[in-house]
């Protein structure tokens, strides 16, 4: 029997047990109270060489507790309550055990703020549950390793790629020079990049590895514009999730060219300039919660919080069965304050929306970009679609 079908036949088997768990939900009178589970584990980023501005260490976290409150604001009504159980650990052991241990006392919906392979361990211990990855960017989650029980609020690379790779285009800025790091992260990063050169018809001129070990602070000036010398190219394209070296490459390259991708000009779920559609009073009740910019952890985890809001309120229960057929059909559009209904692709669980491209204090384009048509979503021009996927298992499942 094929792997992926065995998968799809363990999986039916847990729902069929799941049918005979209580869901973690409690009756008060005609009264619905619905508990979500947040599961937070970040490594640790290592020594960085650049005065890079750290990522707060709530993110997501206050995402999905707006999202709790402007639940219970609207869940009133309808006599439905909603509550968070928030662990943060400090080992990845550590939130496998606060998990189970969650899932005992009956929690069934997990928003998950963790890596790629941390993720998967919580998706395999958790078969019967429904959870939302509200932290990791991997291709391969939404590929060849993607889990039938989870959903992605949390854009791919390969969306972020393709967004930023159709602005280019329309620029016709089509010659890149990529910069890469060293870590995994940067080099899925670049991988992404690759392949939105390759969808959309830029060319890559040349390709540089960044294997300096010295502090940019220093010598930015005098390294960077002898590392870009290159022939030429319209843009250069830097892969540095973490903040190594990417900062100092904005003014001091070889040819006076723009910088995008995770520095300079960068595609992103969400960001303080997104404004428009209603987002400035979201962004205003967010600061009010974390005093802070919400950014795209936050929006991630806020937006797999009001999914499930959103899914109880039509389906009148909390399963978390239920509340994932639904959400990967047609029947559960999504207001995510972008201009478009947002809603869940059902060939790998990926959440359809629109891509902000932004400098640090501005937006500069939002994609998918006019002109990119799809015979069925604009927004499925964004990462990879229904042919191309590798999600055998979670199709498997449906």
């Amino acid at each position: 029997m094929r792997p992926y079908l065995l998968h799809g036949l363990t999986y039916l088997l847990a729902l069929a047990s799941a049918a005979l768990v209580t869901t973690h939900v409690h009756a008060e009178g005609d009264g619905l109270e619905v508990r979500i589970g947040y599961l937070a584990w970040e490594p640790p980023r290592g020594p960085l060489l650049s005065n890079v501005i750290p990522e707060p260490e709530d993110a997501g976290l206050r995402g999905a507790e707006l999202a709790i409150i402007d639940s219970n604001s609207t869940g009133r009504f309808l006599r439905q309550s909603y509550a968070l159980s928030a662990v943060r650990t400090a080992t990845p052991e550590a939130l496998l055990t606060q998990a189970r241990e969650l899932h005992e006392q009956g929690l069934r919906l997990f928003v998950v703020n963790a890596p790629a392979r941390e993720l998967l361990q919580l998706a395999d211990a958790l078969p019967d549950s429904l959870l939302f990855n509200a932290g990791s960017a991997s291709d391969e989650l939404r590929g060849g390793e993607c889990r039938a029980n989870l959903l992605h609020s949390l854009p791919s690379r390969a969306m972020l790629a393709d967004a930023l790779a159709q602005f280019l285009a329309t620029r016709r800025w089509q010659r890149w020079l990529l910069v890469t790091g060293q870590t995994a992260d940067d080099l899925s990063y670049a991988a992404a990049l690759r392949r939105a050169a390759g969808r959309f018809g830029a060319k890559i001129v040349e390709e540089k590895p960044w294997t300096f070990d010295n502090d940019q602070r220093r010598s930015a000036q005098a390294d960077m514009p002898l590392f870009t010398q290159a022939r030429e190219y319209d843009v250069v394209l830097v892969a540095d999730e973490r903040g190594d070296f990417g900062e100092y490459l904005p003014y001091n390259t070889w040819y006076p060219r723009p910088v995008a991708g995770t520095q300079g000009l960068m595609p992103t779920g969400w960001h303080k300039t997104v404004e428009t559609y209603g987002a400035a009073q979201l962004q205003k009740r967010f600061e009010a919660l974390a005093g802070r910019w919400m950014n795209d952890r936050d929006f991630a985890a806020w937006i797999a919080v009001r999914s499930i809001a959103s899914a109880v309120t039509r389906l009148k229960n909390a399963d978390a069965q239920a509340i994932r057929a639904l959400a990967l059909s047609a029947d559960l559009p999504l207001d995510g304050f972008k201009g478009r209904k947002l809603s869940y692709r059902d060939w790998d669980g990926q959440l359809r929306q629109p891509i902000p491209l932004v400098q640090p204090r501005s937006l500069v384009s939002t994609s998918p970009q006019d002109g990119f048509l799809h015979p069925v979503s604009e927004l499925d021009s964004l990462g990879f679609d229904r042919p191309e996927s590798s999600c055998q298992r979670f199709t498997a499942a449906n």
